[in-house]
């Protein structure tokens, strides 16, 4: 019961961190956010190899995913970091962008109640394509949302956790049992057989039977 119990909300627990990573995917997509596009690209993976091993009953999958849920507690914290720009971290940085683009997160400027407009520059010199984008009235401000995001990541995946362990050391011990009992009947059928006697004709010796309807014919004879 306790084993099916924690198999169930582990799985839970799995379903919802895909959703969730699927989600982020999107807009990171959308905001051109290519290390967490990484990084919820490898989540997924390892979240889908977890759920595979919950219901198969393979618990080397869900080590990897124990372990991986570590380093992805690790990143988002540091995300969380990096946008509250803690220990010297800017987010104004291309840091999430690996320094290829000048894109930064997709809520800037979608964010909820956030009015955008398009300022072109009306200063000589300056290219006609070029323009600013002005974003005001936004209700919570980008990086607060990212960090919601992080930190919504972060309680699923200590929980995934714990409920990962536990279910190791449930199917560690079944694992167990079942060698057990199944090495005895394993070592019963598998005993060496037993040496074959050769059974020889053995000759009598000293006094030999003879049967009565042969001593009958004798006493008569004589």
């Amino acid at each position: 019961m306790g084993c099916c119990t924690g198999r169930c909300t582990l799985i839970f627990l799995c379903s919802l961190q895909l959703l969730a990573a699927l989600e982020r995917q999107i807009f990171d997509f959308l905001g051109f956010q290519w290390a967490p596009i990484l990084g919820n690209f490898l989540q997924i993976i390892v979240v889908i190899l977890g759920l595979f091993g919950t219901i198969q009953f393979r618990p080397r999958y869900i080590v990897v995913y124990t372990v991986w849920t570590a380093l992805w507690v690790t990143w988002n914290v540091f995300i969380i970091c990096f946008y509250l720009e803690v220990g010297g971290l800017s987010k104004e940085t291309d840091l999430m962008t690996f320094n290829i683009s000048m894109h930064r997160s997709w809520w800037r400027e979608h964010g909820p109640g956030c009015i955008r407009r398009v300022v072109r520059p009306s200063s000589p010199g300056i290219l006609e394509d070029y323009s600013y984008v002005s974003v005001t009235g936004c209700i919570i401000d980008f990086q607060y949302l990212e960090v919601i995001h992080s930190a919504i990541q972060i309680l699923l995946s200590l929980i995934g956790f714990v409920y990962a362990c536990y279910v190791i050391s449930i199917f560690m011990e079944e694992e167990d049992s079942f060698d057990f009992i199944g090495g005895l009947d394993t070592y019963s059928y598998r005993q060496p057989p037993q040496e074959h006697v050769e059974l020889k004709p053995v000759k009598p010796v000293g006094k030999v039977l003879v049967p009565r309807t042969t001593l009958i014919l004798l006493t008569e004879l004589n």
